[in-house]
């Protein structure tokens, strides 16, 4: 029955908004109908309906004319995002903050085609997105890709791309399909998609210079044919050089908003980035997918270390639910429009902003998580070991099924953090000595030299008030607020000089209805 109910609505959907399948050519698509919804919207007939109207262009956040005032307001996003009481002040926010670097333009378009896996379900939606460099190849971009051992076909051409050397003129990213372990041939749908883009934007260096994307269902063939012949032509039509916003809302998926962040240097160079991912949110070397824009002339080499070292900083340190993605990507393009006088200057500079976009964008993916309630900022501090072990600590805790769930109730269940540490430390640092550990939530010490500090129902409600302080509505269309629940984890005098800062979601029942009924 649900079966049915769902490709009712999925007809429905392709009844009032024919030909919807999305591409995008990392361009605004202005007249795009719609906001294509999931594959299989796990919250109703009538989120349905809100999805595919939220973000249509008649909005007052997406309208041609708001995206050329964007460009030439050319303002930042805020490291720390103001508070928001509706859709419309977010998305007005994001777009003034949306204009393109020199040398970039975006396009998107959309399509349908029918899953030769599940046919029953009908004409399914379909977007895809493009970034074209419009002056041209440029050898300056750099890569970080899944660590999973069963990568997706984009993510094969992708380190094929990256370890050839060769220049990048353009991106291609699908949703609804990440392309991965499917019956046919991947690679080579993945190299047809590519084929199109270089033949639409006739690009002289062919299809080694664009680079493919895909998230979606796994384990269903890419409808290459439908991308080639209908979306991508379309989604280079609509290229565009005002604004990225339309790019970073056409490549989500189970995402409820876009996620955009963008910085100015001293020279007039811009850092703009986007990102997608709401579930399967635990990466390791990447993000679900993410794209960093920069005009700033910049060597390979230098993106390539500056953006792994941010990686570890951003991507790196969060966890929704513990599950790595088969088709994480992170990618950054410099068109080097922008020159400098000063490139040690400027590589300090640009690794700020660059880190400053790229930890944002991570923590809006938390708090963009599928049923996030919470967000969760675990510091640890004097751990005894490296970093990267740090790191591992905290999203131990921040993925702990039983802590996950006291924070979504506002619980201050402190028993259980103390339990996933302890865990921890047993499996993986039985011989340390943890006598001068001390855990604080909220900025109170609640336990220190092996002794918890909570008596008193003052306690207790000052714990509870501050994770409801920080609470988020599990399926708003926007960032209410950037608050956390914060917990301090500082191994004290018997410590290292290990430390870290992980982000993580809480565990709802949102989040168990969004992935239980994802495909059906």
């Amino acid at each position: 029955m649900k079966l049915a109910i769902f490709t009712f609505l999925l007809l429905l959907a392709s009844w009032s908004n024919p030909g919807q399948i999305h591409v995008s050519a990392f361009a605004f698509h202005a007249s795009t109908k719609s906001r294509s919804f999931t594959l299989a919207p796990p919250q109703s007939a009538v989120h349905v309906a809100t999805f595919t109207k939220k973000f249509a262009p008649s909005a007052t956040c997406t309208t041609p004319s708001l995206l050329v005032r964007a460009a030439k307001e050319g303002r930042d996003t805020d490291a720390v995002l103001p508070e928001f009481s509706t859709l419309e002040e977010y998305m007005d926010y994001m777009s003034a903050a949306s204009a393109l670097p020199q040398g970039f333009a975006t396009g998107t378009a959309s399509g349908t085609f029918v899953s030769v896996e599940a046919p029953a379900l009908g004409p399914l939606p379909i977007k895809g997105t493009v970034i074209h460099l419009t002056d041209g190849p440029t050898d300056s971009w750099a890569a970080c890709f899944t660590s999973n051992k069963f990568p997706g076909a984009p993510i094969k051409v992708g380190r094929s791309r990256l370890e050839g050397g060769g220049p990048l003129q353009a991106i291609v990213v699908n949703n609804k399909v990440s392309n991965v372990c499917s019956g046919g041939d991947g690679v080579a749908d993945s190299e047809l998609v590519c084929e199109a883009v270089a033949k639409a934007l006739s690009l002289e260096g062919g299809s080694e210079t664009v680079l493919p994307s895909s998230t979606g269902v796994i384990g269903w063939r890419l409808p290459a044919k439908e991308l080639a012949e209908d979306v991508v032509p379309k989604a280079v039509d609509s290229l565009q050089t005002e604004s990225a916003l339309s790019a970073a809302r056409d490549i989500m998926t189970t995402d409820r908003y876009p996620k955009l962040r963008s910085k100015t240097l001293s020279n007039g160079a811009r850092v703009v980035g986007i990102a997608k991912g709401a579930g399967m949110i635990e990466p390791n070397m990447a993000t679900m997918l993410c794209y960093l824009m920069t005009d700033a002339t910049i060597e390979k080499a230098t993106l390539q270390k500056l953006l792994s070292n941010a990686v570890n900083e951003s991507f790196n340190s969060i966890s929704v639910d513990g599950d790595e993605s088969t088709s994480d990507t992170t990618v950054i393009v410099a068109s080097n429009k922008v020159p400098t006088d000063d490139a040690d200057a400027l590589e300090t500079e640009f690794n700020d902003a660059l880190l400053e976009v790229m930890k944002g964008l991570a923590g809006d993916l938390v708090r963009n998580g599928e049923g996030t309630g919470h967000v969760m900022r675990v510091k640890i501090d004097n751990f005894p070991g490296t970093d990267k072990e740090a790191r591992f600590l905290g999203r131990w805790i921040v993925n702990s099924p039983l802590f996950k769930c006291a924070v979504s109730g506002n619980d201050p269940n402190t028993g259980r953090l103390a339990g996933a540490i302890g865990s921890f430390m047993g499996k993986f640092k039985e011989d340390e000595n943890l006598s001068d550990v001390t855990l604080t939530l909220g900025g109170r010490a609640i336990c220190a030299e092996e002794k918890f500090i909570l008596e008193g129902d003052a306690v207790e409600r000052e714990l509870s008030d501050h994770m409801m302080n920080a609470q988020l509505g599990e399926v708003d269309e926007f960032p209410r607020h950037q608050k956390y629940v914060e917990i301090g984890v500082d191994f004290g005098k018997y410590g290292g000089d290990g430390s870290a800062t992980v982000l993580g979601s809480d565990l709802t029942a949102e989040y168990v209805s969004v992935n239980a009924d994802y495909r059906s």
